[in-house]
């Protein structure tokens, strides 16, 4: 299986507020990618924050039309030329920031009014571009209305899920005493929760493992809703909802859409659940998580829900069970959807290395760098892969001992043959050089 490259699944996670839409009314295109470009991002490989408007349009266009094959980086022809000198461009950012209402053409005016640009030189979309890039293109202000935030809710179950992480209590590990956090995830609609379990991290790991509880118990949302933490933005997370056909959508700073259903999740579990649960009984992470599975499904998936018209949250997500997108096709293929690949050098015996651990791998890939196919679960390596997703073959635990009885493969000599003599008639180089040679010695 093919990696998606990091850059495309950066582009499809700013997409994913757009191409999540079932439908656009007319003009909520360009309102979206307005909205879009006024975030600010970490964006692979850069030092910028901002992303223009035509980039944005350009990526859903691509995306529309080749889906996630369109947003892969294509190279340019023009890359690593500057347009502007270094102190031009400087000039031109100080130009924006002494005054934030000066437009293009007057900060044009003003350089080649005095003398720092030749005129000719300057052109409106270079100016427009740098300060795009640096996230001053726009006259900053206050605004004169609130932002408008109302209370919603999705029509069906399945189509959005919310996933956060609940630092949780400390337990009895085999290091001692150890803090554990809580991974969950929530469907909008019915407020049940597909999958929630305590984790030693919160790492993009951890929530894969969630997410893939999740999926087999209850099906595929349409959109997962995250914060912009760094394990939900996270390139293997990323693939992995690619391939399941969830986009994955993150809120904006400050303004985390759909966290209030988040929270009262959060308090229902601090008030029924931490409250009552005694801690010095619990032996371990299995110990602790058989009892809250335990209570999520016996308890609180069976209790009538304020937000649902006094129904329960499984009852509510029974009523929509026909619309809830199946794993389908893809419930064969699951586990290796959920599988990563890490790039590592075969050493010379045939093997790699992984977590600490020697695996095997064709002995004809030895000097090569290959991809390796890892579960990182159980950290094994079930598979060598090249960089196109094509399998190179099984890799299996080192086995030295066995190694010293294995009958090792020879190379086959070479099959010696005889040069044919070769009779030459003519004069040749090397008789030449030595009738020369020793009738210089005579004359001396």
């Amino acid at each position: 299986m093919k990696e998606i490259d990091r850059k495309a699944l950066f582009r499809l996670s700013v997409l994913g507020a757009l191409i999540s839409r079932e439908s656009l009314q007319r003009g909520e295109l360009q309102q979206i990618i307005g909205e879009l470009a006024q975030q600010s991002y970490n964006i692979p490989d850069s030092r910028r924050t901002y992303i223009g408007e035509k980039t944005i349009e350009s990526w859903y266009y691509d995306w529309k039309r080749d889906g996630i094959e369109g947003l892969m980086p294509k190279e340019r022809n023009d890359r690593g030329l500057s347009k502007l000198t270094p102190e031009i461009q400087e000039a031109i950012l100080n130009a924006k920031r002494d005054n934030p209402k000066r437009s293009i053409r007057m900060i044009k005016q003003l350089l080649e009014g005095s003398g720092v640009a030749a005129k000719g030189v300057l052109s409106r979309s270079s100016i427009h571009r740098l300060l795009q890039t640096n996230g001053i293109s726009r006259m900053i202000g206050s605004a004169s209305l609130l932002e408008e935030k109302r209370s919603f809710c999705t029509e069906f179950a399945g189509s959005i899920w919310y996933g956060d992480v609940l630092h949780g209590p400390s337990i009895p590990t085999h290091k001692g005493m150890s803090k554990v956090y809580l991974v969950s995830l929530l469907d909008d609609a019915s407020r049940l929760v597909p999958h929630s379990a305590f984790c030693m991290g919160e790492t993009a790991l951890d929530i894969e493992g969630v997410l893939k509880q999740a999926v087999l118990k209850r099906g595929l949302p349409k959109k997962i809703v995250v914060d912009n933490g760094a394990a939900y933005r996270s390139a293997t997370l990323q693939g992995i909802c690619a391939r399941l056909g969830i986009h994955l959508i993150y809120c904006r700073p400050y303004a985390p859409e759909g966290k209030g259903k988040l929270e009262r999740w959060h308090r229902t579990f601090r008030d029924q659940f931490l409250s009552e649960i005694d801690l010095a009984n619990i032996l371990d992470l299995a110990d602790l998580n058989a009892r809250l599975w335990a209570w999520i499904e016996r308890i609180y998936h069976q209790t009538p829900h304020s937000g649902l018209d006094g129904m329960t949250p499984l009852a509510r997500y029974q009523k929509d069970l026909l619309k809830v997108r199946t794993l389908g096709q893809r419930a064969a293929n699951l586990d290796a959807i959920f599988l990563h690949r890490v790039t590592r050098f075969v050493r010379k015996d045939g093997t790699v290395s992984y977590l600490g651990n020697r695996f095997e791998v064709p002995y004809e890939l030895s000097g090569q760098t290959v991809q390796l196919v890892v579960d990182p679960h159980r950290e094994i390596v079930v598979g060598v892969e090249n960089k196109e997703g094509d399998s190179l073959g099984a890799a299996t635990p080192l086995d030295a001992l066995s190694n010293l009885r294995r009958e090792r493969r020879k190379p086959v000599p070479p099959t010696e043959t005889v040069a044919p003599i070769v009779i030459r008639t003519g004069p040749n180089l090397v008789e030449i050089a030595l009738a020369k040679y020793y009738n210089d010695k005579e004359e001396f």
